[in-house]
């Protein structure tokens, strides 16, 4: 009797379970699946992804370090063990030097970075020809006609001779190699070969659309000629910078530099702006290094093009940017945000006469201050060295690469299949 009221209640829960499950009022799936996810082991961090396979042609020193340390007269390649230190009181040559950075980088023989050499050329993502366009230009001649100048021009004669007999050209039309060209002048005779390679620029303003563009180049910061301010720990640094807004530099420039003529007009008068022209000697840069650290913000107009090396002098020196350029393009704003630790006006805003002090000297203390520490969290990525470190200015600069790949591969794959010149660029 029992038995048969005990099995009765069974087969009745057994069919109002069957029929929650059938209408979907119970989902057992999720239930099993919520009591797994509790025991589960939590996943692993993704791996890093892993670094950038460069080949580096094995040019003479000629094209390259040779430049700096005329012993280097052999046609062997520089290697780590006889790669020159960057000179001392170079001046404005150190604002151009990132191509010399980024070989060093690759002559380094450590762990840790965004690019690693690869001596078999099959395996490499991007091809790096270590040719100081920029160093050329500053040490042979500054016009087109100047007798010295031809230096560069064979130089960039026989670079391109060289590359064009690389079945590694010849494969991807230069689209995967990578050649820095930091100075407006670097590579000045046969720029107009480069237009489809990854070029590593400042800024654009003296390339046209059709050779450099941030599609497939590659925007560096300028080399700080300041020294980095390293023991910037002050409780008040608001309070410690007494001067408003600092600028110390050249007055006359060209094109989009006409601004800073206008500027020194505008900002006259003002107890608490330095405003001073100046050229850049070793005695000057001190100087400036000592009016960035006292100032609480510091004008970034443009140049002759829209960035100068100004912009990370202020950035190294924790001095908040004040940038007045209309044109400008920064490093690794893909990564950085400079809306957090940088002040921008249009050139219409900067030359209302009394609207940029204003806004400064109405800006929040605690906001500048938020600045201020995020400048300090962030400059080491401005800084080149030797040996390289793990997150500077060379290896920001192997990612920024990195990300032009696969638009690169795009490039190189659809150019092979082309029957005619690529209509799309015709648009």
């Amino acid at each position: 009797m029992y038995g048969k009221v005990v099995l009765s209640i069974i087969f009745v829960l057994l069919l109002l379970l069957s029929y929650a499950i059938f209408i979907g009022t119970l989902d057992i799936r999720s239930y099993s699946f919520s009591l797994l996810q509790s025991s589960a082991i939590a996943p692993a961090p993704c791996a890093p992804a892993p670094p950038l396979r460069v080949f580096m042609y094995d040019l003479p020193p000629r094209f390259n370090v040779a430049m700096i340390d005329r012993r280097h007269t052999s046609e062997s390649p520089v290697t780590a063990a006889d790669f020159p230190p960057w000179p001392q009181n170079w001046g404005l040559k150190r604002q151009h030097s990132v191509e010399y950075w980024i070989m060093g980088s690759l002559l380094h023989d450590g762990d840790g970075g965004e690019a690693v050499r690869v001596s078999d050329p099959e395996l490499a993502d991007a091809f790096f020809v270590p040719f100081f366009s920029s160093l050329s230009f500053n040490s042979h001649g500054h016009t087109m006609t100047d007798p010295a100048a031809q230096i560069d021009r064979q130089l960039q004669v026989d670079l391109m001779e060289l590359l064009k007999k690389s079945k590694y050209w010849q494969r991807s039309g230069g689209r995967d190699h990578v050649f820095p060209m930091t100075h407006p002048n670097a590579f000045r005779f046969l720029r107009d070969q480069l237009n489809e390679s990854i070029q590593v620029v400042v800024d654009f303003g003296r390339y046209p659309r059709g050779m450099s563009n941030l599609n497939k180049d590659v925007v560096s910061p300028y080399v700080h000629v300041v020294d980095s301010f390293t023991n910037d720990e002050l409780q008040d640094p608001y309070e410690s910078r007494s001067t408003l807004l600092f600028f110390r530099g050249r007055t006359n420039r060209k094109d989009e530099g006409i601004v800073r003529v206008k500027l020194a007009k505008i900002l006259s008068g003002y107890d608490d702006v330095h405003y001073e022209r100046s050229v850049a000697t070793v005695e000057n840069i001190k100087a400036s290094s000592k009016g960035m650290r006292s100032s609480k913000f510091c004008l970034h107009p443009a140049g002759d093009t829209p960035s100068s090396c100004r912009l990370f002098d202020a950035i190294v020196s924790h001095c908040v940017p004040v940038i007045v350029s209309d044109q400008i393009e920064l490093p690794f704003e893909d990564e950085i945000d400079y809306s957090q630790f940088s002040v921008f006006f249009s050139f219409k805003e900067a030359l209302q006469p009394g609207y940029l002090i204003h806004q400064l000297r109405n800006f929040p203390k605690d906001k500048w201050t938020e600045m201020w520490r995020q400048l300090k969290s962030i400059s080491h990525h401005y800084e080149f060295q030797y040996p390289p470190k793990r997150e500077d200015a060379v290896n920001m600069l192997w990612r920024q690469v990195q990300h032009k790949l696969p638009a690169v591969k795009l490039s190189i794959n659809r150019n092979r299949r082309l029957k005619i010149p690529d209509w799309w660029k015709r648009r």
